[in-house]
C-alpha cells in the first residue's frame, strides 16, 4: 500500500508545514549544498559500519532498491519465517506512515531490538524524535522489546555509544499520533502552505527549499 509520510517528511514536517507540502507536491525544488551531501555520505558510512558487526544481516534495499513500498511485505515475510534474523532497512508501515529500520534484530519470542544509527556524537532532540516515530510505526506491527539508538564515540571501549531509549520512546505516542494526523492533513491539502521564511528555515537543519522560499523576500533580509 503506498504511504503518504516517512521518516524525513516527519522531521520535515515538524520544521515547516510548507516544506513538508514541497517534499510531498513539489520535491525537484530541493536544492542541497555540497557540505549536506558531505553529511549524508558521512551518516551512510557509519551507518555501514555498524551493520557490519551483524555479519549474518539481511539487506532489504540490496533486494528491493528504490521500491519502499514493497518493505514491509518483505519484512514480514522474513520476521513471519525467521528465527532470530537480522534486517537491515527493514519497513514498516502504519496510519500512512513509512519508515525503515537501520537494524532489526528478532528475538526468541519474537520481539524486536531496534538500532537507529546516527553519525553524530551527541544524542540530538531530533534525533529522539526520528525514533519516537519510528518506535510508534514498528510497535504498532511487532511487539519491541527494545530501542536503541547508536551514536559515534570517541571512548576507549569502541567507537559506538548506544543508548536505550524504550521507555521514553513508547511515551511519546499520543503526541506522535497528534503531529501524524496533522501532517497528514498538510500533506493531502492541494494549497501550499504560506509559510512565511524565518529562523526555522535553519533550525534544526538548513531547508533544502529555502532558495525556493526565498523568492520576493528581499536581500537584506537574513533568510
Amino acid at each position: 500500500m503506498p504511504h503518504l509520510l516517512s521518516k524525513s517528511k516527519y522531521i520535515r514536517g515538524l520544521q515547516c508545514d510548507r516544506a513538508l507540502w514541497l517534499d510531498v507536491h513539489r520535491p525537484s525544488l530541493a536544492h542541497y549544498t555540497a557540505d549536506q551531501m558531505r553529511r549524508f555520505d558521512r551518516g551512510r558510512d557509519f551507518e555501514h559500519t555498524f551493520k557490519d558487526t551483524f555479519p549474518d544481516g539481511i539487506d532489504l534495499s540490496a533486494e528491493l532498491k528504490r521500491n519502499v513500498d514493497a518493505y514491509p511485505g518483505r519484512t514480514a515475510q522474513l520476521l513471519d519465517h525467521g528465527d532470530g534474523v537480522v534486517l537491515f532497512e527493514a519497513g514498516f508501515q502504519y496510519d500512512d506512515v513509512l519508515v525503515l529500520a537501520d537494524v532489526v534484530c528478532q528475538r526468541e519470542d519474537g520481539s524486536l531490538d531496534i538500532y537507529e544509527v546516527k553519525s553524530g556524537t551527541t544524542l540530538s532532540e531530533t534525533y529522539k524524535r526520528d525514533a519516537a516515530l519510528q518506535h510508534y510505526v514498528i510497535s504498532r506491527c511487532r511487539p519491541v522489546h527494545s530501542f536503541s539508538v547508536v551514536h559515534a564515540s570517541y571512548a576507549a571501549d569502541g567507537p559506538f555509544g548506544i543508548v536505550d531509549l524504550t521507555v521514553e520512546l513508547a511515551a511519546a505516542a499520543n503526541t506522535i499520533a497528534c503531529n501524524v494526523a496533522r501532517m497528514k492533513s498538510v500533506a493531502l491539502s492541494t494549497a501550499e502552505p504560506a509559510t512565511p521564511t524565518g529562523r526555522h528555515c535553519l533550525e534544526p537543519y538548513a531547508c533544502p527549499y529555502r532558495d525556493y522560499c526565498r523568492q520576493g523576500v528581499r536581500q537584506l533580509s537574513i533568510f
